[in-house]
């Protein structure tokens, strides 16, 4: 598959990068990468949308970015793009979130492999890295979870380490429905359910633990079915919105029967957890 490289100077701020790069997914785009002339961010030749670029990079946020270049790049190596910028991330000294091509590393508690291939979740994002803090200072044992939106599957896996007793992952995305198979594999687990679909898949399935981390119209859109799907004295964990957006995921929340019980931010970017 041909994919289409947008060449953007540099964000003056990691908000300004961060808010960018959530847009541009939103448009399709798929993967990013830092380098020493700005940002380049891509997607796949069928979902390029040059008018769409350019209406987002012109809004108040992105005063003093500018779209330098478009360019379709058939026939490249992804993998080794990915290689070249994937880092492993560090959570609490206790977790680390690598890939298979870094060798493993038992100093840590919980070593999880996850094979990025353009899926959202690697822990790279705050929106993740916090999540995974916060599940880290959380009692799984025994738990039913619920990975909605899961992405790569790592907070899935992770809940399954950290003794969930059942845990299914959901995603509309066939990527990264495919991703997740995989991922799990390579993380020695079986027994997670994986689904493709939104919130209906959920059904009447309930769970003690859900985990979140989308973006905050579809939490807002979708928080009834989480909350029909939360056992009483069940936790939720939202994110992938921004600190300015909490008092409305606190507003429905609370709405529901949800009640608030912490936050963490970093870079502007929030992880909230809320109790039923």
């Amino acid at each position: 598959m041909s994919y289409v490289e947008y060449s953007f100077s540099r964000p003056d701020s990691d908000i300004q990068h961060d808010m960018l790069t959530a847009l541009l997914s939103e448009l399709g785009f798929d993967s990013f990468m830092d380098d020493a002339d700005g940002f380049k961010a891509y997607c796949p030749e069928n979902v390029r949308d040059d008018a769409a670029v350019e209406a987002l990079i012109s809004q108040s946020p992105f005063i003093g970015m500018h779209l330098l270049n478009v360019e379709v790049m058939p026939d490249k190596d992804w993998n080794e793009v990915w290689e070249a910028s994937y880092n492993p991330v560090v959570i609490d000294s206790r977790c680390r979130v690598r890939a298979p091509f870094h060798a493993p590393d038992s100093s840590f508690v919980y070593d999880l492999v996850i094979e990025p291939k353009m899926s959202f979740g690697t822990a790279n994002h705050e929106t993740t890295s916090q999540i995974i803090k916060l599940m880290l200072d959380t009692d799984f044992k025994g738990k039913d979870v619920l990975d909605m939106g899961s992405g790569t599957a790592v907070l899935a896996i992770l809940a399954r380490k950290l003794g969930a007793k059942r845990v299914v992952a959901i995603d509309n995305d066939e990527w990264a429905y495919s991703n997740a198979f995989t991922n799990v594999a390579l993380n020695g687990i079986q027994d997670i359910e994986i689904k493709l679909g939104d919130a209906h898949a959920i059904g009447d399935d309930k769970f003690d633990v859900i985990l979140a981390n989308i973006n905050r119209n579809i939490l807002l859109c979708d928080m009834t079915y989480y909350f029909d799907a939360l056992r009483e004295g069940g936790c939720i964990f939202f994110s992938g919105f921004y600190a300015a957006d909490l008092e409305i995921i606190k507003t429905e929340a609370e709405r529901l029967g949800l009640h608030y019980d912490r936050h963490t931010v970093k870079n502007d970017w929030v992880a909230a957890v809320f109790k039923k």
